[in-house]
């Protein structure tokens, strides 16, 4: 609501509540133009900061999200338009410090802020690139904030990440090329902006300081805007780093910051669960945890049981992804509920091991585990062969995961020159040499 003089500054306070939130119509960005009244006594303090009526101001009313949600929309001059995935910013004295892609919502939030990212933008005209900001509420609302016209700080990190900048983008737009490709083309991106610490040359430092660590970080591309005069909270620069999932993206930012992620205490995120019945089931199952140690994949081995710990199977299956696991490994014997149970549970791929068992050898847990209703798969491997388990996990992460693909190759190439070597050796040492008969 535009607000010209005190008598409907108070009248939009008692149409919209307290908390207020007044803003300069021009120049304002970055926190600048922004203040908040939080009483009706306020707004005569808060008016006059913001350099009063005649610099034009509205307000609006006070929003409480839970997060801040960006979606980068490109529109091309025959009206076409083209989404890039939804992010979450996270703000620093009301400027953009950090942006996680993909943000971390349901799909179905994902789709809601595209769809009003959308709306918004088809009400403007022009052609080029537009940032939508959002709002999400602790009730699932998507709200708009704010729509910049142009390449925005929530899409830098596209330069990396995406198969399309929104740079490219944006001259694909104006200039009437066929829009790209904006999806990702690795599985998971933060962007830290390089804010001033400090005033000049002791903030400069500061800033070379981190960018030189940044050079040591797998994943990290520093870019530096070479502004000639260093403030603080000034952006100087941004580093974008990628990797195979959030959680290692976020383990990466931590360490360049020197933090340690809450509850980490170093440790770093498993990518692999290895999970069984029964201790009993460990001889069998320690096969996928050293082939996930050879092909140094972070992994975790614990004991759930569908049958005796229905409650602590919910809680594990259903927080798995939530605490970065990509795939669940499952071994069982007999009724071999469990890979089944967690499948219908979590989203992730489940790999079933059958265990073999003294009663019919295995064959009633392999059955048990292929036996899964249309919808819930689960793979299975052979009868206690939890090693091809853990190779199937590591070829599914590969897919996303450049360097683990180059280890999965080495592993192919070193299978085919033992069996080289051996095929050598008996045509030239004969078979009953060979096996020293």
């Amino acid at each position: 609501m535009e607000i010209d003089n005190l008598a409907n500054t108070e009248k939009a306070g008692e149409l919209f509540g307290y908390p207020l939130m007044i803003k300069s119509k021009r120049l304002a960005y970055d926190g600048r133009g922004n203040a908040v009244a939080y009483t009706k006594e306020e707004l005569p303090s808060v008016v006059a900061a913001l350099g009063g009526f005649d610099h034009g101001l509205y307000v609006e009313r006070w929003t409480p999200f839970v997060k801040e949600l960006s979606v980068i929309v490109a529109r091309a001059r025959d009206n076409s338009v083209s989404c890039f995935p939804v992010v979450e910013t996270i703000h620093k004295n009301n400027i953009c410090h950090i942006v996680e892609s993909p943000a971390d919502v349901p799909d179905k939030i994902k789709k809601l802020a595209v769809d009003i990212a959308q709306k918004a933008v088809k009400s403007l005209e022009g052609a080029g690139v537009f940032a939508v900001e959002l709002f999400l509420t602790k009730d699932g609302q998507v709200l708009l904030n704010e729509v910049a016209p142009r390449p925005h700080n929530s899409g830098h990190h596209t330069i990396e990440s995406c198969y399309t900048s929104q740079y490219e983008q944006h001259l694909r737009a104006i200039l009437g090329l066929p829009l790209g490709d904006p999806s990702m083309k690795t599985p998971a991106a933060i962007m830290y902006n390089i804010l001033g610490e400090d005033e000049g040359e002791a903030g400069f430092h500061l800033a070379h300081q981190l960018m030189g660590k940044a050079l040591k970080i797998p994943g990290a591309n520093i870019h530096w805007y070479d502004k000639p005069e260093m403030r603080k909270l000034r952006k100087m620069g941004h580093i974008t780093i990628v990797g195979p999932s959030k959680n290692v993206v976020k383990e990466r930012l931590d360490s360049l910051l020197e933090r340690e992620t809450p509850g980490s205490h170093g440790v770093v995120t498993p990518r692999v669960a290895i999970i069984m019945g029964s201790d009993s089931d460990l001889p069998t199952m320690k096969d996928a945890a050293e082939i996930l140690k050879n092909f140094g994949v972070p992994h975790e081995v614990t004991i759930v049981s569908a049958h005796r710990t229905p409650e602590r199977m919910y809680s594990f299956a259903s927080s798995a992804k939530e605490r970065g696991i990509q795939i669940i490994i499952a071994g069982a014997g007999g009724a071999a509920h469990l890979p089944g149970m967690v499948a219908s549970l979590t989203p992730l791929p489940v790999i079933g091991v059958p265990i073999r068992t003294s009663s019919l050898d295995g064959i009633d847990s392999l059955l048990s585990i292929v036996q899964m209703p249309k919808g819930i798969p689960v793979a299975t491997v052979a009868i206690g062969n939890a090693a091809n388990a853990a190779l199937l996990a590591v070829r599914i992460l590969a897919a996303g995961d450049a360097d683990l693909w180059d280890r999965v190759i080495k592993y192919q190439d070193d299978l085919k020159d033992t069996v080289l070597t051996k095929a050598s050796k008996l045509e030239a040492e004969g078979w009953e040499r060979y096996l020293n008969l």
